[in-house]
């Protein structure tokens, strides 16, 4: 086996997330890390790491044939630019960049060199998403149209350079373009219409601290999706709503049903009290014409991304996540800040 050296740029939280998973694969092998904080490399060499001194001394190693640039948002691009000029292949930490402007350059680097170069959107194999993915997929609900995918925290921006615009801060492009990615990956085949969207500033007046979106798709699904960073209640992770039943999943943990119709002729219902008045409409459904079912529960094997990067690079397979899925997302984000500035909906142009 062809084993490829990688090098980590970036060794914080991600890039210590990746190095502590090469480190235990048979198709690559860390050839070390490189940051610009000294603390960093030093830590990096009591766990046994080799410590570049440099990036140029990085890019001059020519045993190494793969980045994984895991660094602040803003250095994406001129990094990625720079090692793809030096033949190196590249994995960039999300989002790919600031913006459509900035991954339209890294594109055409990397159509000029040759070289791989493409984002780590992990959250593709999370077992929540795939769970909720396979549901639409088999049609197990009937047509769905609406979807609701969201994540809720209660402590604001975390207290480092992701609270900081310069550096590509908020919530936006951080949690975000993850629930963005699966918005869209999930419908990749579906024109997206247009967005609309509204960004709050509770903790923090510099970056966006949430979002709320609503995305149209040609197929009439309605997408919503929500980022919150002041919430105290949570609400569930995802609720799906077809016209033969609806799914629910409360947590990571994938606790949540699914209720399908059994008997959709049988409509007739005795009236409840309802507030102050009474009500047929919403009254509930009797046993005999639904059923609550359990999951079918995916679990995603995250795995397969790196898999895929070793069979582009040896034996030209297709990569998973595509420039036009980068263009994709990217240009989805910036409708969201689009919408939330002139307080519209806006039309979506697909890549």
């Amino acid at each position: 086996m062809d084993v490829i050296n990688v090098v980590v740029v970036g060794y914080g939280g991600m890039g210590g997330w990746h190095t502590d998973r090469i480190r235990n694969m048979e198709k690559f092998n860390l050839a070390g890390v490189w940051d610009i904080d000294p603390a960093r490399l030093e830590l990096a060499k009591e766990r046994g790491i080799r410590a570049y001194g440099s990036f140029e001394e990085v890019l001059a190693d020519d045993s190494v044939s793969l980045l994984v640039i895991a660094t602040w948002n803003d250095v994406h691009k001129p990094l990625c630019i720079e090692a793809m000029r030096h033949g190196k292949n590249v994995i960039s930490e999300k989002p790919v960049s600031m913006d459509t402007a900035e991954l339209e350059e890294m594109i055409a680097v990397s159509h000029e060199t040759g070289t791989l170069f493409t984002v780590h959107q992990n959250r593709r194999w999370d077992n929540d998403y795939l769970t909720m993915r396979n549901l639409v997929d088999k049609n197990t609900l009937g047509k769905v149209f609406r979807i609701e995918s969201r994540v809720q925290g209660s402590r604001g921006i975390p207290g480092d350079w992701r609270k900081e615009k310069p550096h590509g801060g908020g919530m936006v492009l951080d949690w975000g373009v993850h629930l963005l990615d699966q918005a869209l990956t999930m419908n990749d085949q579906n024109r997206l219409l247009s967005v609309w969207a509204q960004v709050t500033h509770i903790t923090n007046d510099e970056c966006d601290d949430g979002f709320y979106a609503e995305l149209r798709f040609e197929n009439g699904l309605s997408y919503y999706v929500e980022v919150t960073t002041n919430n105290f209640i949570t609400l569930p992770r995802w609720y799906i709503l077809g016209e033969n039943g609806t799914a629910v999943i409360e947590d990571w943990e994938l606790n949540g049903k699914m209720t399908l119709v059994h008997n959709w002729d049988k409509i007739d219902s005795v009236p409840v009290k309802a507030g102050t008045g009474i009500t047929k409409t919403m009254a509930p459904r009797t046993d005999e014409t639904i059923r609550d079912l359990p999951l079918e529960t995916v679990n995603g094997k995250w795995e397969q991304y790196y898999d895929n990067i070793y069979d582009v690079l040896h034996h030209n397979a297709k990569q998973i996540v595509t420039h036009r899925q980068m263009r994709r997302c990217m240009r989805l984000i910036e409708a969201i800040f689009r919408s939330a500035e002139t307080n519209q909906v806006v039309p979506f142009d697909e890549p």
